[in-house]
């Protein structure tokens, strides 16, 4: 009999009281045990059982699960006598900041100060304890009201761990669950600098110089670079998505996977699942799914957008949506099913995006929206940490986040104007063409050109967002490409169509020049001459396009007004 399928419980004791459905992944605590390794990050895209393994820890090694070997029995890691022995001996610190969302440094630093009390709180029975001195009880209390200082906040763990290794006669675990969620949301709202100042310290206090500390393991997406917020910090293991270690400890296998289809009476969807599903790839472990999704097919019974859609993706949307048109270029070849060639170094993730554009592969790829197809494993450069990597669009699934995130850009601020331009296009209309796509740029121009470092003609990303909303919305029915060679020169976009009943469609975008043009209708015809001129029709005509059968636009931009003619 199937058992019954609990979306989103994160927490083991839960699981396995309620005996909902469940893989067996404690095989991670011997691996983690027996590595010995006194800190360990792990970076793992979001929804990949990151939060429910350590809450595993947890159940396994807390003093407050003392005697509680039921929540193993029949499980892996109870086959094993010593483990079992070793079962709730530990005091463990367990913290996550997974809520920690805040749009601005003030809330957020307030936020962690009230995960940090709520600690005090939870272990507030070690006050009263003849182990603390005076001094302790002051400090204790200090930590209990609002108003926290930077130096207590830095140091609460630090102490805490001294009052329970004093308690137990035993140094502790610390467990800390996504502690890149803040570092993100700084990053997306401007205040990377002061938090990065803030976190250094409580983290080189409680990793680094803490020696009532026995081990230690934080989870999250990214690796952020050693030099921001673990500086002197040289006892970190990093487990990254491409190496070995604990490959399959996060995620589900494809037996793994299959075996729960067939539990489920879904057997036969084993192909679509596949399709969908399928992608992620762990160190040398090739067809790991993604575990959220596949609970959501078994308990639905239904294929669908499930994992892409539990976050607003807000810093993967910004970076592209503002990206350069090299940016947009390689997301159009990604989203029609083909790879790009990128740089990736693992440590430069959101610090390094605004003096390295191409780091936002690196943060793809940490995050599960890219695949690894193959590495040069010969250094870019010598001293770096710099590998050339073919990617691509890890699964469907992907893809089709992408294309909701993509048509979001118009329709969440142009309305219906967006779909107005798409159909008068269609049907050449060139009066309802200007009148739907000079309201379209009202609205999105600065949306698309509002990052740090704008460049000085609005327009050139804008049309390479409006090339990647046009490749999502006529996807299947045109093969769209912007900026490529054809004929003499590099054409802007061209549409080509995927069955004869369809015109083909070129694309030159021009922002007007007063030297050169006295109005915006001149700006047009500078446009269209340069389609004849560079012959960018040549590239339609060779795949036996009729010349008759090909349209020319010309788009003048003045600011955010248009004109297309």
């Amino acid at each position: 009999m199937a058992r019954t399928v609990g979306i989103g419980i994160q927490d083991f004791e839960q699981i396995r009281e309620r005996n909902v459905f469940y893989v067996d992944k404690t095989n991670f605590i011997r691996e983690w045990w027996e590595s010995s390794d006194a800190v360990t990050l792990i970076t793992r895209p979001r929804r990949f059982g990151k939060t429910l393994n350590l809450s595993m820890l947890e159940c396994f090694f807390s003093e407050k699960y003392r005697d509680r070997g039921d929540l193993f029995e029949g499980l892996s890691i109870w086959q094993d006598e010593t483990y079992r022995k070793l079962q709730g001996t530990y005091p463990v610190i367990s913290l996550s900041f997974a809520r920690v969302k805040d749009t601005n440094f003030t809330d957020t630093r307030e936020m962690i100060c009230q995960i940090l009390r709520n600690l005090y709180t939870q272990y507030s029975f070690l006050r009263e304890s003849e182990k603390l001195s005076a001094a302790d009880r002051t400090y204790f209390d200090r930590m209990l009201f609002p108003e926290t200082s930077n130096a207590d906040a830095a140091s609460s763990i630090y102490q805490l761990s001294d009052y329970l290794y004093r308690y137990y006669g035993k140094k502790v675990i610390i467990l800390l669950d996504e502690y890149d969620t803040p570092m993100q949301e700084a990053y997306v709202n401007g205040f990377w600098k002061e938090l990065v100042a803030f976190t250094r310290s409580l983290f080189n206090s409680t990793f680094k110089t803490n020696p009532f500390l026995e081990r230690a393991v934080m989870t999250g997406i990214t690796r952020v670079s050693k030099e921001s917020i673990f500086s002197d910090l040289n006892n970190l293991e990093v487990v990254t998505t491409t190496a070995d270690k604990y490959a399959t400890s996060f995620g589900f296998t494809e037996q793994e996977t299959f075996d729960a289809l067939e539990e489920c009476s879904l057997g036969a969807e084993k192909e679509k699942v596949k399709k969908w599903y399928d992608g992620f790839t762990f160190g040398s472990h090739s067809d790991i799914y993604n575990p959220w999704s596949i609970l959501n097919v078994l308990g639905k019974k239904k294929i669908g957008t499930y994992w892409a859609n539990t976050s607003s993706n807000s810093l993967v949307g910004k970076l592209v949506r503002e990206g350069s048109s090299i940016i947009k270029e390689n997301f159009e070849t990604l989203m029609q099913g083909m790879t790009i060639t990128a740089a990736i170094d693992e440590q430069i993730v959101c610090n390094q995006l605004d003096e390295d554009e191409d780091a936002i592969w690196s943060l793809l790829l940490a995050s599960g929206y890219l695949k690894v197809l193959s590495v040069d494993d010969t250094p870019l450069m010598e001293g770096t940490g710099e590998m050339e990597y073919t990617l691509a669009l890890t699964n469907m699934e992907v893809r089709s986040m992408f294309a909701s995130m993509i048509r979001g850009w118009f329709k969440g601020r142009s309305k219906g104007d967006y779909n107005g331009f798409i159909k008068a296009l269609l049907a050449d209309d060139r009066k309802l063409m200007n009148i739907y796509m000079n309201k379209v740029a009202l609205e999105t121009i600065s949306y698309f050109d509002s990052g740090n470092r704008p460049s000085a003609g609005e327009p050139e990303r804008f049309y390479h967002g409006l090339a990647l909303g046009l490749l999502v919305d006529l996807y299947g029915r045109y093969t769209i490409t912007s900026n490529r060679e054809s004929g003499y020169g590099r054409y802007d976009i061209i549409l080509e169509p995927n069955n004869s009943d369809d015109a083909a469609i070129i694309m030159e975008f021009k922002v007007h020049d007063p030297d050169d043009e006295e109005s915006l209708q001149d700006t047009v015809a500078a446009a269209l001459k340069q389609i004849d001129d560079k012959k960018y029709a040549q590239l339609l005509v060779s795949k036996g396009i009729p010349e008759e059968r090909i349209r020319s636009y010309g788009f003048a931009f003045e600011g955010k007004k248009v004109l297309i003619g």
